[in-house]
């Protein structure tokens, strides 16, 4: 043993653990991060790497293997103070950065002058190969597998010199199955791929396997196991026989070996078995890192009955060939008593479960059946109903799995979906089972937090649903839900949230195939087997998918158009083509007011939102905006030509403003926290890329709006911007800095008409920011109950949390979730009282001279974290309340609250928004369109 307490081959395994993974990361954040953290990291970490055994840094992925050999071989100032490791680190992030010399791969790395060629070579580590698997089904009695598969940065643009085998290992001994594979085009594998000018086009596969190789090999398997038992004197017991497959790859003198993994979501990830004469199966099946395995599987038990009696639920069970008389079950952990009676043909067994005590677990798990002296045997659906029994409010189920074994479980009543129907018109129709009564929704649940429901019509044990998903209905208007994927939950009435199933035997036939409308395209899938999930994603021309799409894009088209004669356009960004508000959107209705006809192009991003024209906005028809896809390349194409860009952030990192273009940042709010270059690290050395791409950014603007004279410096210096500002006030804000007017009073009744808030209710606005250290976080620090107690009935809480924080956990009836209502500016015309924190909202609400109250519970933390421009204990127009109870107590007395700040207001306004006089807008437009 080592003094370590490893052996040498213990060793050796657990530096290629720690090198690859944890201490080569750390090596790559060190780099980063400048002269003394890479002097701190090298001095630490010399004398480990030098003693490591030289064999186990050949074997590493060749940006580790030539870092380590630099910090082995090279002085400390050396790595310290130059380039060298920042360099390789910077150009490893590439994969395709690959040259053949002669008949080897090489990678195409920096100081190759100065290091041995042999370590450059490209070896197993870096030779993983990239798999998707689209479809696993059974053809004529064969198994059929189809997909991709190719080595990163090699291209394969034919079929030439480029082979794929697929092979089955099974336990060592057993003979591997080589199945008959042939590559296919596949078009679609250059399209997702992350590597650019890389073309993959030939990497399809298809790959045919007869059940008769894994059956002789399982029944060799089982016929030594059976000599095995019977030397140690028992009975011989058929088991399951597992395969992996692996992807042998041949592609231009390279040749590399990896899992076969990867599914496509949907039908891919349930593929079916195939029965066997004598009772065996034939399963592909998936293991937790969507790796595929074949299983050859005899059934051993096989479900044939379930009986509830009261609080009684028994299993009837049957198990084929030898007689047992005891043994017992075994419900995931849980051993249970069993009744085992020989009877002809094998042992029948009845497992009795006591439905209280099921009620009582969370989860259930699946049965086993463990016979006297032999191994335990998993329960097969078989034949056997799947079976659902409601007990009071909830419901005990006999299901199977996706191996189909059966799985005992209690939880709520579940509404189970029987069908999919598309109309043509796109509106998406679920039917299925929901015993029960009483009103319910469907809720759908986007990962990034929006929600959107569904009222569930319900009767007689039974439910359906109807929605439009090009359509949703938000506050008044409807809405494309967003891309990406959206899962399906109810409410019981216990306030338990619910998830939605697929009807087991229903997933043959669900319709699962894409539906694409106004550019977006819609799919029902049932992932993780009975999962139903509604994926949304915008419909992209092949031209355009992929890093190969967007390289052609940044490399050749943009820099073409760049080269056209200006458009007289206007191209509108708002939040990168989230939203429709802010100083954007008053820019853009303010000209359609005077009836400016040159072109107006709104960015947007994923569906958001469709921009109105004149005839919308009541100013008369003739002016329709154009709308353009963010990431299109009508998107680059218009960044290129059009003569003005008006947005309120930063824009996309290819985009470099003409000489003749005027672009013109209205930014998004009057700096309260630190940005830019005021924050800690965009002072590191060297530069982090973000410092770099706002500087660039920057150089394009032509024109910097600022809400103040107190705002413009720190704009300056946090950009780094030396151009014009105008300090016009905000656009904004006009609609708050007017004075009453029959206008006004008819858009506050229309917002909040649209809320559904009650006539004469008192709007409490609670709209806190974002925090950088708990961004996860969905609590709500005010108490909404206490806060309706305390105030009684005539007080609306409207909760609008920051796009950058977790969607509010509101609790029902309490307070309404706005934080998707399309713009803030109407939140804050509607709102009698404003509650925030170190929001920049604060000094646009300033202009209604309406009260405000500062929820601070954690101002020393934020403070020292981000930092503040803004000195609230000495200049807020409001109180800074550090609990939920002070908080309603101002509310309660908010007349008080306002006179004793009356002051304080008066000069924040003064100072902090003294040109949000009603006229910024007009203001900013003569001086740029005019």
């Amino acid at each position: 043993m080592t003094a370590e307490g490893l052996t040498p081959a213990q060793r050796r395994r657990f530096d290629a653990g720690v090198l690859s993974g944890p201490l080569g990361t750390r090596l790559d954040l060190a780099v980063k991060r400048g002269a003394a953290r890479r002097r701190e990291f090298v001095t630490l970490f010399k004398p480990y790497v030098t003693g490591v055994d030289p064999k186990v840094k050949r074997d590493l992925p060749v940006a580790r293997r030539l870092a380590f050999h630099l910090v082995e071989h090279r002085t400390i100032d050396d790595l310290a103070e130059g380039d060298a490791l920042q360099s390789l680190t910077t150009a490893a992030a590439e994969p395709s950065r690959r040259v053949r010399r002669r008949l080897r791969w090489y990678a195409n790395l920096p100081l190759q002058d100065e290091l041995p060629e042999a370590m450059y070579r490209l070896r197993a580590a870096d030779l993983i190969p990239m798999t998707h698997i689209e479809d696993v089904s059974w053809t004529g009695g064969r198994l059929r597998v189809t997909g991709h598969a190719y080595l990163a940065g090699l291209s394969v643009r034919s079929p030439r010199f480029n082979r794929a085998f697929v092979v089955l290992r099974g336990p060592r001994w057993l003979p591997p199955v080589r199945l008959r594979t042939r590559r296919v085009l596949r078009p679609e594998a250059t399209q997702g791929a992350r590597e650019p000018g890389c073309n993959y086009d030939w990497s399809g596969f298809v790959a045919d396997m007869h059940p008769w190789p894994l059956r002789w090999r399982g029944a060799l398997r089982s016929l030594v196991n059976g000599v095995r038992r019977t030397l140690r004197r028992r009975e011989t017991v058929p088991d399951t026989t597992t395969w992996r497959a692996e992807i042998v790859i041949w592609s231009r003198g390279a040749r590399a070996t990896g899992l076969l993994r990867g599914p496509s979501n949907g039908r891919t990830e349930r593929p079916a078995g195939l029965a066997l004469p004598g009772g065996w199966w034939i399963r592909p099946v998936w293991t937790s890192d969507r790796a595929l395995q074949i299983a050859l599987q005899p059934t051993r038990a096989e479900l044939t009955g379930i009986h509830l009696d009261g609080d009684r639920l028994e299993l009837t069970v049957f198990l084929p060939g030898r007689e047992h008389a005891k043994g017992q079950a075994r419900l995931d952990g849980h051993r249970v008593s069993a009744e085992f009676t020989p009877v002809e043909g094998g042992t029948r067994v009845v497992v009795p479960l006591a439905v209280p005590s099921l009620l009582q677990e969370r989860d259930g798990g699946r049965l086993w059946i463990e016979p006297k002296g032999d191994p335990a045997a998993p329960v097969m659906i078989g034949q056997a109903e799947e079976s659902r029994m409601v007990v009071g409010d909830r419901e005990i189920t006999v299901l199977r799995d996706r191996r189909d074994r059966v799985s005992v479980a209690a939880h709520r009543i579940r509404p189970i979906i029987f069908s999919v129907t598309w109309d043509d018109d796109g509106t998406l129709t679920l039917e299925g089972s929901y015993p029960g009564s009483g009103p319910a929704e469907l809720t759908l649940r986007h990962r990034g937090g929006t929600v959107h429901t569904v009222p569930l019509e319900r009767a007689e044990g039974r439910f359906a649903v109807r929605l439009t998903p090009s359509a949703m209905p938000r506050f008044g208007e409807t809405v494309a839900m967003g891309g990406g994927s959206w899962s399906m939950t109810t409410r019981d009435p216990s306030g338990e949230v619910v998830p939605f199933r697929v009807d087991h035997a229903a997933l043959d036939t669900l319709d699962e195939e894409p539906r694409t409308r106004d550019g977006r395209t819609y799919r029902l899938l049932s992932t993780r087997f009975d999962v139903p999930v509604l994926t949304v994603a915008e419909a992209i021309p092949d031209d355009e998918k992929g890093a190969g799409g967007l390289y052609a894009l940044q490399r050749s088209f943009y820099p073409d158009q760049r080269r056209r004669e200006l458009d007289e356009a206007t191209v509108y960004v708002a939040y990168d083509g989230r939203q429709y508000e802010g100083n954007v959107r008053a820019i853009y209705e303010e000209r359609v007011r005077r009836g400016d006809d040159r072109e107006h192009v709104w960015i947007v991003k994923d569906g958001a939102f469709t921009p109105p024209g004149s005839a919308e906005l009541g100013f008369g028809s003739g002016i329709r905006p154009t709308v353009v896809r963010a990431g299109s390349r009508e998107h680059y194409a218009v960044l290129a030509r059009s003569r003005h860009v008006v947005t309120n952030g930063f824009l996309p990192p290819w985009f470099r403003a003409r000489d003749d273009q005027m672009v013109v940042q209205t930014w998004h709010g009057s700096p309260l926290k630190r940005l830019g270059n005021d924050l800690p690290y965009m002072s590191r050395d060297p530069k982090p890329a973000a410092w770099h791409r706002q500087a660039a950014e920057v150089r394009g603007w032509d024109l910097l709006v600022s809400q103040s004279p107190w705002a413009t410096p720190i704009l300056r210096r946090a950009f780094g911007y030396h151009g014009e500002v105008l300090e016009s006030g905000y656009p904004r804000n006009d609609v708050l800095s007017s004075p009453d007017s029959p206008e006004q009073d008819e858009l506050v009744a229309r917002v909040r008409r649209r809320l559904g808030v009650a006539d004469g209710a008192r709007v409490v606005l609670y709209a806190p920011t974002f925090r950088d250290y708990d961004r996860k976080n969905s609590s709500l620090k005010l108490d909404l109950a206490r806060a309706h107690r305390a105030l009684g009935p005539g007080h609306e809480f409207l909760i609008r949390a920051h796009s950058m924080q977790a969607a509010p956990n509101i609790p029902e009836g309490l307070g309404r979730d706005v934080t998707a209502y399309p713009d803030i500016t109407d939140l804050l015309l509607v709102a009698d009282v404003l509650i925030t924190d170190y929001s920049s909202v604060m000094f646009d609400f300033a202009a209604t001279g309406r009260p405000m109250l500062f929820f601070t519970y954690d101002l020393q933390r934020y403070s020292t974290k981000r930092g503040l421009y803004l000195d609230l204990a000495a200049e807020a127009p409001g109180p800074l309340l550090t609990n939920g109870a002070d908080v309603i107590e101002a509310l309660r007395t908010i007349d008080a609250v306002a006179a004793a700040h009356a002051e304080r207001y008066d000069h924040f306004r003064h100072t902090y928004t003294p040109r949000d006089d009603g006229k910024a807008t007009p203001r900013l437009v003569d001086r740029v369109f005019t």
